[in-house]
């Protein structure tokens, strides 16, 4: 009988710790803050359900931050000389700040949109230390301020340097080492495009050289005292990414910020703000890009188009200038965009697979649209919306616009297709003048 007792208890102990595990696994896998989906979730047109969870949760019932970065808004890493904010994909969930994030860097990542936006703040006389990006080619749009640029190519063999103000383009390719100055009495703010929807990977020669054995670095450098010089060497605590020592003025006497030859610094420079306007009813475009044969670019203007176009995996910028209550409209049939807007307030729409309610957008704020999608941009305030986009192709860039659709599909067709006698179609007019950007 006590045998029979105690292996009876033995069964009901069991049986409990067992039911209550079931039932913590269950709870688990029902629980939304702790769904695996979170490691991959999906964006809107995959077919999957969006990312559960995070820091936000009201966030995960607004659609639009699958397409849309409050980038202003967003965590800023400050550093000694200036600052950094981000629009990316995150390999670990939980460094995203807020689900919106979250929601945005997951888009863009299985989407493959090719892109990373980031803004980069400098300080007068602050320093984007040198380094190199392993997996993205950079473009980036200066919106305020004046730098200097070195880019360091061909295994140090050439060193271009050059000096960049508000409006203008620069380009560094991918494993190229690059760094930036400020050497105006202004804040720099640049806005960044890198090549990449996976997490962007760089390192700053700070880095690099303390991560390296100081005999292999006495070795390589050779310097005067060999490896006690290098020991002299102090890693300082703070991140030095943007760098301004406060005994700068001790360290550098008579610094110089040379120019060098045209051929070269066009390869890595384009002044977006000097080249052609192309003008709309609505508004104003100006492109940073290639074009067949460089029809239509200048001397200098085709340098770049043709660097740019002799990498992989490059991008197409250009800036939009829309009046109040203008509409630009259209498809980019063979890459993603984003954008970033500079000044004025937007209304945004997106056509795609799934409904996506419209949504504003103003200063400082980033957008995205996947390939394929068609899209509208429209000015709704009194001054005009300015953006600086990017376009996911070294290429010639092809994008379709409704009226040219329209057009260019036989009358017949649409008629059979909306259900509308042919002649009807005939009340849509042809413009002399593009509508690209357009005013009612």
């Amino acid at each position: 009988m006590k045998i029979f007792l105690v292996c009876f208890l033995a069964c009901v102990i069991t049986t409990a710790i067992g039911v209550l595990i079931l039932s913590l696994l269950y709870q688990g896998h029902f629980d939304k803050s702790s769904s695996p989906s979170i490691m991959n979730p999906a964006a809107p047109g995959t077919g999957k359900d969006p990312p559960q969870g995070s820091n936000n949760s009201n966030a995960a019932t607004e659609p639009q931050f699958f397409f849309m970065n409050q980038l202003s808004k967003s965590k800023v890493f400050a550093f000694e000389g200036g600052e950094i904010q981000w629009a990316r994909y995150r390999n670990n969930p939980k460094d995203y700040p807020q689900e919106k994030d979250m929601q945005f860097g997951v888009s863009i990542n299985q989407h493959q949109s090719k892109m990373t936006v980031g803004t980069l703040k400098i300080v007068s006389k602050g320093l984007r230390a040198p380094h190199w990006h392993f997996n993205a080619n950079e473009h980036g749009f200066l919106v305020q301020g004046k730098a200097w640029i070195g880019v360091v190519d061909d295994g140090g063999n050439d060193v271009t340097t050059y000096n960049v103000t508000a409006g203008q383009v620069i380009f560094f390719p991918k494993n190229t080492l690059h760094w930036v100055k400020n050497v105006g009495d202004d804040d720099c703010l640049f806005v960044l495009f890198f090549t990449t929807h996976d997490e962007l990977s760089t390192l700053d020669v700070d880095d690099a050289f303390y991560m390296t054995p100081e005999d292999i670095a006495s070795r390589s450098l050779k310097p005067a005292g060999g490896v006690n010089f290098i020991r002299t060497f102090m890693k300082p605590k703070e991140d030095q990414a943007i760098n301004l020592p406060k005994n700068l003025a001790e360290l550098i006497q008579n610094a110089s910020y040379v120019q060098s030859n045209s051929t070269d610094v066009w390869k890595y420079f384009y002044d977006l703000k000097g080249s052609k306007e192309f003008i709309f009813p609505g508004g104003i475009i100006q492109w940073a890009r290639y074009r067949k044969n460089g029809a239509g670019l200048n001397e200098t203007e085709k340098i770049y188009s043709e660097s740019v176009n002799s990498h992989t995996d490059t991008l197409t910028l250009g800036t939009l200038r829309i009046k109040s209550n203008g509409l630009r409209r259209h498809i980019s049939t063979q890459c993603t965009e984003m954008g970033y807007v500079i000044s004025g307030c937007g209304q945004i729409g997106i056509v795609g697979d799934r409904p996506v309610p419209d949504f504003s957008v103003g200063i400082g704020d980033v957008f995205f649209f996947p390939i394929g999608t068609q899209h509208y941009i429209k000015s709704i305030c009194d001054e005009d919306l300015f953006m600086i986009l990017a376009f996911s192709t070294g290429n010639q860039l092809e994008t379709l616009d409704m009226d040219d659709y329209f057009h260019a599909t036989a009358d017949h067709i649409l008629a059979q297709l909306f259900l509308k006698k042919q002649e009807e179609f005939k009340k849509i007019p042809k413009f002399k003048e593009d509508q690209a950007v357009n005013l009612p």
